[in-house]
């Protein structure tokens, strides 16, 4: 009898120290998914360092985004919208995947880049170019642009402004969709010349969910900002403007 309780307690003694070692390894993965999240919604925003690269509105030449690009040559540009949290330098990489989960300077980064799609010219010279970005929960990255689909938000946004490395453009925005990943009239920037540009025009007039007209003239081209739809898997949220080919003026 001796025997056998001596050995239920160490058997208990076991269990206890088994079990406090679970609850230890739980409190610790727990601990690290919250300090995962932390930095994966912190990062997903352009930090202080970043910020020093973003240019002015001085002039035609952006020396700081040059500087930027000295770090990663897939440095194109840099976006902004006023009164959203869009302010971010705009990367290309060879496909529109290898930014998805790498951040501005080439390293992995789950809440990705803002990246040009890697069928449109780098300049941003095509008449319609397609730039990316995830729907991050905490209001980062392209988060915003879901947000075009409310009238009022988008009455109340409707300028930005692309800066390049020897020029400025403004962005006036005057369409917002609903689309899908599969929408081919959307996801084929390369598919467009000025010769059937009105074709995507009339397309998106007729889908939007959000409209103005703004009157695209020849010597404009489209610029086009996706992201996820919370709503659905495949569902896509895509904010369109007009890049007006003059230095931008101080908004």
């Amino acid at each position: 009898m001796k025997k056998a309780a001596m050995a239920a307690r160490v058997g208990n003694r076991i269990l206890s120290i088994m079990a406090g070692i679970l609850i230890l390894l739980m409190l610790s993965y727990g601990m690290y998914s919250l300090w995962d999240t932390y930095k994966i919604y912190a990062n997903s925003f352009a930090d202080e360092e970043l910020l020093k690269f973003r240019p002015t509105d001085d002039g035609e030449d952006n020396p700081t985004l040059k500087d930027l690009k000295k770090l990663n040559p897939d440095v194109k540009a840099w976006i902004q919208v006023p009164k959203t949290n869009i302010d971010y330098p705009v990367v290309q990489g060879q496909d529109d995947m290898e930014y998805i989960n790498k951040n501005v300077y080439g390293e992995f980064e789950l809440s990705g880049a803002i990246f040009l799609s890697c069928l449109n010219k780098d300049d941003f010279s095509d008449p319609y170019n397609l730039v990316y970005g995830h729907n991050m929960k905490n209001g980062g990255m392209f988060a915003d642009v879901a947000d075009f689909t409310n009238k009022e938000y988008f009455e109340t946004h409707q300028k930005g402004k692309l800066y390049l490395t020897d020029a400025t453009r403004k962005i006036r925005f005057f369409a917002c969709m609903k689309v899908t990943a599969a929408d081919a009239k959307i996801y084929h920037p390369d598919g467009y010349r000025k010769e059937n540009l009105k074709d995507l025009l009339d397309y998106i007039q007729a889908n939007a969910v959000q409209y103005r007209d703004v009157n695209v003239a020849d010597e404009n081209s489209l610029i086009a900002l996706s992201t996820c739809s919370e709503a659905e898997t495949n569902g896509r949220v895509v904010l369109i403007g007009k890049l007006e080919r003059e230095v931008a003026e101080k908004q």
